[in-house]
């Protein structure tokens, strides 16, 4: 037989057997060699869900392949999540010694070394990366397959020259960066998310097109690190957040330099020399200013092109695959999970679809997809976090709820690290259910945590005042704004009464 074509009729995948379920795990296989599996679970793509589902079921003995046709690990790890976030540390680190002034420490000029920086953020993608890697995921049992899917039918998959046919597959191939039709955009190097982790040198003037999350989280930072930085944004910035919470934010990066437009729509963009021109309308009247790099952050898109949903009779519209309250496409046999739904993007929420689709397969259990209760966060400094009902939606269905706040202005920790800006917001209801939380202020991301539990089993602000938290910390400001709930009944006159009455018996 001629080692450059093998034909295999027919494998089984167990997870018995370590030889077979290791052999070829990774290697791009020639478009001659023809191999067939079936499986119980064939996962498309290793994001957070895809990765999830994979290791749940393999864990539990079901055989599964997993394909990807890129990096494990999907966007959060290689050109997400994570190098943002490194980044971002980066960035606080230059702004803690601008800052170190006020602690009575010097000198207070960073010296940035950007190639320097950007090792870091590579050296916290590589340290991380053996979680997600196709030898992890070979010896929990996992056949690994590098390659484009294609589904040929209803419950037939090709990647290369294999033929995957699975009882259940799961569609978790996430979203790439959306590239709006700006006239000259295609003829500038403009840069998104996948490729500015790559950059060499600090650019000298960063143009932002996008005031979201993604936009504001990199113009932050690479304004920290040095970087002239312009936000351009056609609604208002983190439209999607809480306007009086958005306001902290705005603040901070207006006074860490950043320039915002608002309400300003990119119209073009061109080559000027060297530089490039951006133009956007504000207001009916067109300005234009030169930068040295255009970043595009202005959302995303579900990756559904190529898979063959058609042959495979599965729904889904330029959002992304249609799914029911389940987590099924119209193909029974498919499920599809995180960005790739159009659904919230989030790598978490991406994770727990995956947990709940796993146990899904193997134990039948009913999936249930309450998403009042999922938080999110952008990682600005200070940073943002949400969860649960906006002010607005809480009293669209009660209109007795009511808003707590607390200043950190007021807390004794932000006061002695001088992290002051922002305040927790809680929504309650009438009846003092808490109903959602928002927080504007340091490791926002951190504190957010318990009322994700709060809103979960349902409890009050009665139980929130009443747990007893170390002193001095920041999650004090949680516990005293839930505890001015109850300023308004001091004040009520059989309160005092009450006390009256009962200091005659000593």
């Amino acid at each position: 037989m001629s080692q450059a074509r093998r034909t295999v009729a027919h494998e089984t995948i167990s997870t018995g057997s370590p030889d077979r379920s290791t052999k070829h795990h990774e290697s791009h296989r020639d478009e001659a060699v023809t191999e067939s599996l079936s499986v119980d679970v064939c996962v498309i793509g290793a994001g957070s869900g895809g990765l999830t589902v994979a290791a749940f079921c393999a864990m539990l003995g079901a055989p599964v392949v997993l394909i990807e046709k890129g990096e494990m690990g999907g966007d959060c790890l290689n050109v997400g999540c994570v190098p943002s976030k490194a980044l971002i540390a980066a960035a606080r680190r230059a702004e803690d010694i601008r800052t170190a002034r006020a602690f009575g420490i010097g000198p207070t000029v960073p010296q940035i070394d950007f190639a320097a920086v950007q090792a870091h953020v590579r050296e916290t993608v590589a340290t991380i990366a053996p979680t997600d890697s196709v030898a992890r995921f070979t010896a929990l049992g996992v056949r690994v397959i590098r390659g484009a899917a294609r589904f040929t039918g209803p419950k037939t998959v090709e990647v290369g020259g294999t033929t995957v046919t699975a009882r259940r597959f799961v569609i978790a191939t996430g979203s790439s960066p959306a590239v709006p039709a700006i006239d000259g955009l295609d003829t500038v190097p403009f840069l998104t998310n996948e490729t500015i982790f790559g950059l060499a040198e600090c650019p000298a003037h960063l143009a932002v097109l996008g005031g979201g999350a993604v936009g504001l989280e990199l113009a932050q930072a690479f304004r920290r690190l040095g970087a002239a930085v312009t936000v351009f944004e056609r609604d208002r910035i983190l439209a999607k957040e809480d306007a009086e919470m958005t306001d902290v934010i705005r603040r901070r990066l207006i006074a860490d330099g950043v320039t915002i437009h608002e309400g300003s729509e990119v119209s073009r963009v061109e080559h000027d020399g060297a530089d490039i021109r951006v133009h956007a309308i504000k207001a009916g009247e067109e300005g234009a200013i030169g930068v040295s790099h255009v970043l595009v952050a202005l959302g995303r898109k579900a990756n559904v092109d190529n898979l063959g949903l058609e042959a495979a009779g599965i729904a889904f519209t330029p959002r992304g695959v249609t799914v029911d309250k389940a987590l099924r496409t119209t193909n029974k046999r498919v499920y599809a999970i995180g960005d790739v739904t159009g659904e919230a993007g989030f790598t978490h929420v991406a994770g727990w679809q995956g947990s709940l689709v796993a146990q899904n397969i193997l134990f039948r259990r009913p999936i249930r997809t309450d998403r009042t209760a999922v938080p999110r966060v952008t990682y600005t400094d200070p940073e943002l976090a949400h969860i649960g009902l906006s002010e607005a939606e809480a009293r669209a269905t009660d209109p007795k709820a009511r808003v707590l706040r607390w200043p950190f202005a007021e807390n004794d920790r932000a006061v002695a690290t001088r992290r002051r800006d922002g305040h927790v917001k809680l929504v309650v209801g009438h009846k003092g259910a808490i109903l959602g939380c928002s927080i504007a202020g340091p490791e926002a991301g951190d504190l957010i945590a318990p009322y994700a539990v709060a809103i979960a089993k349902g409890m009050t602000v009665s139980d929130l005042s009443g747990i007893i938290l170390p002193y001095p910390t920041l999650s004090e400001a949680g516990k005293r704004a839930a505890g001015t709930y109850f300023v308004s009944s001091l004040s009520n006159p059989w309160i005092g009464r009450i006390v009256r009455f009962l200091r005659r018996f000593g």
